[in-house]
């Protein structure tokens, strides 16, 4: 078992399954037929900053940080994050998207912690169902 810090952690994706679903989900997504496909990264250091947290706690107040530069008129969305848990964020971000003229928006992520969920919101494309687990690695906190 791992050690991070002291602590023992559990493996619960290696980084060899989390490389082979990523290609199986690209797989997936190149064989739909989009229509000049946006995609929008979601992650931390990425393209669209959206925040419902404050301190490591969910505050329930989603707001924009930093907006694309992209026009999504008419265009297919694909908005890719690293978990799915409240749903309030990605929410948020696809009617965001929708109301700007997106013809459509899906979601990829690639952890989903459906326990967790707040709202009715289902990714498109999903890595793994994911236990109700704090989790590190592979990019994660």
């Amino acid at each position: 078992m791992p050690v991070v810090r002291g602590k023992d952690i559990e493996v619960l994706f290696s980084a060899s399954a989390i490389a082979r679903r990523n290609l199986e989900l690209a797989k997936e997504i190149a064989g739909h037929d989009y229509h000049d496909l946006l995609v929008i990264s979601v992650l931390k250091g990425s393209f669209i900053f959206i925040s419902s947290y404050g301190a490591g706690t969910t505050s329930g107040e989603v707001r924009v940080l930093r907006d694309i530069d992209n026009e999504v008129a008419g265009r297919d969305v694909l908005l890719i994050d690293d978990i799915l848990e409240s749903g309030k964020t990605l929410s948020f971000t696809r009617d965001l998207m929708l109301s700007r003229g997106a013809r459509s928006c899906a979601l990829a992520v690639l952890l989903d912690k459906r326990m967790r969920r707040q709202t009715t919101l289902n990714a498109d494309y999903v890595g793994f169902d994911c236990p109700d687990y704090f989790v590190v690695g592979y990019g994660m906190d």
